[in-house]
């Protein structure tokens, strides 16, 4: 007898017989759900938008004044803008893609839908190298704020690993609905630490880092930057980066209990990300100018730093969480899909779980302890991975759905809406291959300035 298929995700209920317990789900993706094993459809439309929230808030915004610094305010918040709208039309398309394609997980699948079995695996190995990236950069920052709080109680690759074995104790958590928690208690964190340093900055009489003099501080900030192009490609990768949750954007839609309410979410979601984005980030910047600090939290003196770390670290240690979980599902789907074990709870089942979990903390860990300049890491992640994974494969999608029959018949939305995907791919890998090339070249130039920032350090990486 045939399973019942449903258009809106691919849920559905079996007739509970008089004997029979408990009612069991089959899904499109995770096959036969009971009530004996992890429920992986249990992520409500508000436990959605607080995922999509600290998907993406948490160390973007750390970045986003000093990105104000290279390009100049006007310029920075219309790329911030324009990065915005691009990546809110990529999410959109996520949505739409999982409710015609209820099969589709994580961004691999749709990879194998548009190119085979090529493009299965190739994006299925760049969206797992850039969670790994990605938990990196957040086990990064979580040492930042550990010496930041401790005034550099201890070397920094020691806090790193704390870090790291924190992230994975959390991380193990089998289900996103399970991690609803951890994703509101981390944006609201968030959410307090970087308010507070942007009241602070508002009051102090001027920015820590900034020159002694007699009178008052005048700010340096500048309307308009000039910058080099390295330093301008650098900047806009690290807005991407801001906005580069979207191929976890994927398996969330796959664990909601209704994906027709994504959008909803998706949309709530990316109006406070933005407005807080800009909002925080030119209110830091107006008042610290060319002083401002990266992460920004330091710009506010060391007493706030303190506090506001303090009060930071939960949403810091969440969203290197919830990327590792990403990261660690998307393999363990991989090995167990289609087997009775990737629902039940056997030896195989927590065996694979713990294995793909523990693999891809060690991996991250590797990359927090071999690339410690944050801002340096923040760009590279967002140039080289993050483009491609919030770009071009959407712009893709979106034409794989569309193309034929709009051809057939084509109208003036059609048309615009074929150019503008277009223009999503062709703009993506231009970021990708400049931003990249940036990147690099500062990393380089970094490591030679400050070389005490080496692999491994014990140097004090809250002082940047």
């Amino acid at each position: 007898m045939s399973e019942p298929k449903d258009p809106q995700g691919g849920l559905t209920e079996k007739p509970s017989m008089a004997l029979e317990a408990p009612p069991i789900a089959h899904d499109a993706v995770f096959g036969e759900i009971t009530e004996e094993g992890p429920n992986y459809r249990d992520v409500g439309w508000l436990g959605t938008v607080a995922l999509m929230m600290k998907t993406q808030f948490g160390l973007g915004v750390l970045s986003i004044p000093q990105i104000l610094d290279s390009l100049g305010l006007v310029p920075g918040i219309i790329c911030l803008l324009a990065v915005a709208t691009i990546t809110t039309w990529s999410n959109y398309v996520i949505g739409t893609f999982k409710m015609r394609h209820p099969e589709v997980y994580a961004i691999d699948d749709a990879g194998e839908l548009l190119f085979g079995r090529v493009g299965r695996e190739v994006l299925g190995i760049a969206v797992c190298i850039y969670w790994i990236f990605c938990s990196g950069s957040g086990l990064l920052s979580t040492s930042i704020g550990l010496n930041a709080v401790s005034a550099h109680g201890t070397c920094t690759a020691v806090f790193v690993a704390v870090a790291a074995i924190a992230s994975f104790s959390l991380a193990s958590i089998r289900t996103l609905g399970k991690m609803k928690w951890a994703a509101w208690a981390g944006v609201a964190s968030v959410f307090t630490a970087v308010m507070m340093a942007t009241i602070a900055v508002g009051i102090q009489e001027r920015p820590p880092t900034a020159p002694k003099g007699r009178g008052p501080w005048v700010s340096d900030y500048k309307l308009v930057g000039n910058p080099s192009f390295v330093q301008a490609i650098t900047a806009v990768s690290s807005i991407v980066f801001a906005y580069a949750g979207t191929p976890g954007f994927f398996p969330i839609a796959a664990e909601m209990r209704d994906p027709s309410q994504y959008t909803r979410s998706l949309l709530i979601c990316q109006t406070a990300l933005t407005s807080i984005y800009i909002a925080i980030g030119t209110v830091i910047y107006y008042y610290c100018g060319s002083y401002v600090a990266s992460p920004a939290l330091g710009s506010a003196g060391t007493l706030i730093k303190k506090v506001a770390y303090g009060i930071a670290l939960p949403g810091l240690v969440a969203s290197t969480v919830i990327v590792l979980h990403f990261s660690s599902k998307y393999l363990f789907i991989r090995i167990l899909r289609g087997s009775e074990h990737l629902t039940a709870n056997t030896f195989k089942h927590w065996a694979t779980w713990l294995s793909c979990t523990f693999a891809i903390t060690v991996s991250s860990y590797l990359i927090a302890s071999g690339i410690p300049i944050f801002s340096d890491l923040v760009s590279l992640i967002g140039a080289l991975l993050g483009t491609f994974m919030s770009f071009q494969p959407m712009g893709c999608m979106w034409l794989y759905d569309n193309w034929k029959n709009g051809r057939e018949r084509p109208t003036l939305k059609w048309i615009l809406l074929s150019s503008w995907s277009i223009l999503v791919i062709v703009s993506g890998s231009f970021l990708m291959v400049a931003g990249t090339y940036g990147s690099v070249v500062n990393i380089i130039a970094s490591s030679k300035a400050t070389p005490g920032s080496s692999a491994w350090s014990c140097v004090d990486n809250s002082n940047s």
